[in-house]
């Protein structure tokens, strides 16, 4: 009797530890960055954020929240959510905020409204650099230091020398593979995206490996497995891919690289979008347009 008891304990235990590896594998960003564009839209342009605030608190008990660039969801959450006096967490979801805008502090730092909102929950300026160093120091500085050399071989005699901007690629697609199969991929949370005067935008160098035919198979496969998992932005994967199609001069896939000049079918074009989480040209244009006006008013 007490061993088909101890034998259903362990198959229930073993249920209970499947469902759990299974939901946490089967967890795919794109959605995730289809919900944040819905929401997102029922707050810029239909003007409901009470129902925006609702919807964001319940995608985010669901996913780990990201904080797009233009879009900056979780940010917006906790912004509007002050604003009209609903609960986002305080204190704990404004720590969990800062490592989203640490790549971003040099800048964000200058914003005083954020500050201001820090402040009025009791977290000065001192304190969130106090966060930002501490994220820093959770870096591979081995790892940083590779990227800021591809940075460094990427952007070489400003790509004038088509025989040493060919090796130095190859040298940076052999570090991207390397980097993915011991390291994952290089985002902004591992890596920073500055590292003291180097600017190391990730999207540059993926951008560069759609050059390649004998590379480009594998990255494309590859990135996409990473836009999956939210740690490679829709917009970087896209735009290596609509360099691509430039080279073999066919419509633009997702309407990312070099404006609209390129793409003969806008409704097939927002359906590729779609399937990997980026808004629609129309939408995109007003993200474009209100961030714009937004760098004017600071």
């Amino acid at each position: 009797m007490k061993q088909n008891q101890h034998i259903r304990y362990l198959s229930l235990t073993s249920i209970i530890i499947c469902f759990f590896f299974y939901c946490c594998k089967s967890k795919d960003y794109i959605t995730y960055y289809n919900k944040v564009n819905e929401i997102d839209s029922i707050y810029r342009m239909a003007k409901q954020p009470e129902k925006a605030i609702k919807k964001y608190r319940k995608l985010f008990r669901k996913y780990k929240p990201l904080n797009q660039e233009r879009i900056e969801e979780y940010e917006t959450y906790i912004r509007i959510s002050d604003r009209y006096n609903k609960n986002f967490g305080g204190k704990k979801s404004l720590y969990r905020l800062i490592p989203l805008i640490a790549p971003y502090w040099r800048y964000k730092k200058e914003d005083k409204e954020f500050i201001n909102l820090y402040k009025k929950y009791g977290i000065d300026s001192l304190n969130i650099e106090q966060e930002v160093a501490q994220w820093e120091s959770k870096h591979d500085k081995m790892l940083i230091d590779s990227f800021v050399v591809a940075m460094g071989r990427d952007q070489y005699n400003r790509r004038s020398n088509s025989s040493e901007i060919f090796e130095n690629d190859l040298k940076n697609a052999e570090l991207l593979k390397w980097t993915f199969e011991n390291h994952g991929f290089p985002s902004k949370q591992k890596i920073g995206l500055y590292y003291k005067d180097t600017f190391m935008p990730m999207d540059v160098i993926l951008l560069h490996m759609a050059d390649y035919e004998e590379h480009y198979p594998y990255f494309k496969t590859k990135i996409l497995e990473y836009v999956k998992s939210g740690e490679c932005p829709p917009r970087d994967y896209a735009a290596m891919v609509d360099r691509n199609n430039l080279h073999h001069k066919t419509p633009y896939t997702y309407g990312v690289y070099q404006g609209y000049q390129n793409i003969t079918d806008s409704a097939k074009v927002n359906r590729n979008r779609k399937s990997i989480g980026l808004p629609s040209l129309k939408y995109r244009n007003k993200l474009a347009k209100d961030f714009s006006d937004s760098l004017k008013t600071k």
